[in-house]
């Protein structure tokens, strides 16, 4: 696996491979099951994988949750060798980010729901982020956990509206066995936080309203932020402790 944190390097590169068919998996690192399902679906379809590790600050709306979010890339890269990824590219922050973050990529409508209407800037610094990256990388196909659904949805219409040649693919949600959606933030609960975390999926996929399970999760110690179903599909997100679990479900 070659290693790459300059993006003109890791573009030139990767311009040596254009009769090849190149698959990305981006993330922000904290390499866990759900991450390794679309590692193995990018390297099935493709000739070339590319992962990408980068905690992007411009997505976090709060400077506090963008410090304790999990990076340990010396890990992440002993997770990544066995699966025989070709490329991991960590860009530095102010090479990936050469223009002080003066250009970005704003979504007028549903960008604005859900998570959005909590988070301010959160999915301009997404749209953005995957922009860039999808531009240095050049990937026929692009991975996402359905996990983060509404972030799903809007890089596929961003890349529609801008005519990009990258097919957008969604890969299912992967759950623990309690059904708790994986994520990395799931590393920061603590013990007691980690069972009773079970509770949110259970309830999203209960046939309660979304109301019913709003006021079980708070009875339960949850902070609600959201319930909300969208087009046959059901929205949450919540804080536990201080960590925020985001999930969704078919309805």
């Amino acid at each position: 696996m070659k290693i790459f944190s300059n993006p003109g390097e890791m573009k030139h590169e990767l311009s040596h491979c254009k009769d090849r068919e190149i698959g990305f998996v981006p993330t922000m690192g904290a390499l866990h099951k759900g991450h390794i399902s679309l590692i193995k679906k990018s390297i099935a379809e493709n000739d070339i994988t590319v992962v990408s590790i980068f905690v992007n600050a411009t997505q976090f709306n709060d400077p506090e949750d963008f410090k304790k979010y999990p990076n340990n890339l010396d890990n992440d890269i002993n997770i990544l060798e066995p699966l025989n990824v070709n490329y991991l590219f960590a860009p530095e922050h102010n090479l990936l980010y050469n223009d002080n973050y003066l250009y970005r990529i704003i979504e007028t409508t549903f960008s604005k729901e859900l998570c959005g209407a909590q988070r301010e800037g959160h999915f301009e610094g997404v749209l953005t982020v995957v922009m860039k990256l999808l531009n240095i990388v050049n990937p026929r196909r692009a991975y996402f956990g359905e996990k983060d659904f509404q972030q799903y949805k809007l890089i596929k219409g961003m890349v529609e509206a801008f005519h990009m040649n990258v097919e957008i693919i969604p890969s299912p949600t992967i759950r623990e066995n309690d059904g708790l959606a994986l994520s990395s933030r799931n590393l920061l609960l603590s013990g007691e936080d980690r069972k009773k975390a079970a509770k949110f999926p259970e309830l999203l996929m209960s046939g309660q309203s979304d109301k019913e399970v709003n006021s079980q999760l708070e009875e339960e110690g949850f902070k609600v932020n959201y319930i909300k179903t969208l087009n046959g599909r059901r929205f949450g997100a919540v804080t536990l402790g201080k960590v925020r679990l985001i999930d969704n479900v078919k309805k």
